[in-house]
């Protein structure tokens, strides 16, 4: 197992990533390289989940969930990944806040972020909103850090919206690589991909 991650480490090391302290909105504004770091670190972790080692990074902090839509596998995925990270997790139910009663977003976005590492998003209800809410988040927080409001930023990670579902899509390309033998094993093949709506 620890060879294992030694490798994968390694591999990762090699490569050009500035993937730190950025928000993750969409699969396709990251690179080759950047996607391929993100697999390296997946794999790594689940060797040591597999060896029942841990692999807490964080002594402290927050990670919040907006879960605007229903969810069960990513809800739970999340909370099960921050969790694991170290991470204490808080939902927002936004009925339950001052949202429901006019509180903006970046007021919100800003209270929810003190002593917050990540905020996941999952707002795939309406096609031209979901993503836009996730950057109007990321803006308000970033604001919110210039100004000094906030002492760190935290980082903005989409569980699905209304143009692309990264982890998702990650997982996959996961799965893929593991059933093929490798990233590069998968240059040139046709995959179909399909989706139907949930009843």
């Amino acid at each position: 197992m620890m060879k294992t991650c030694q490798t994968l480490i390694a591999e990762l090391q090699e490569l050009k990533t500035d993937l730190c302290g950025r928000d993750f909105l969409l699969t396709w504004e990251k690179t080759d390289a950047e996607i391929h770091a993100l697999l390296l670190v997946a794999e790594c972790l689940a060797e040591l989940h597999r060896a029942r080692q841990p692999f807490r990074v964080f002594d402290s902090g927050l990670a919040v969930s907006i879960f605007r839509d229903k969810s069960t596998r990513t809800r739970f995925s999340f909370a099960s990944a921050v969790n694991a990270l170290g991470l204490g997790l808080a939902e927002l139910d936004e009925e339950k806040s001052q949202l429901a009663h006019g509180e903006t977003v970046r007021e919100t976005a800003n209270m929810i972020s003190f002593l917050t590492e990540v905020i996941g998003i999952r707002d795939d209800m309406y096609l031209g909103e979901g993503n836009a809410y996730m950057r109007e988040v990321g803006q308000a927080v970033q604001e919110g850090f210039e100004r000094g409001v906030l002492h760190q930023r935290p980082t903005v990670v989409n569980l699905q919206c209304d143009v692309d579902h990264p982890t998702q899509a990650l997982a996959d390309l996961l799965h893929l690589k593991r059933h093929f033998g490798s990233l590069a094993a998968l240059k040139g093949r046709k995959l179909a991909m399909t989706w139907a709506y949930s009843p």
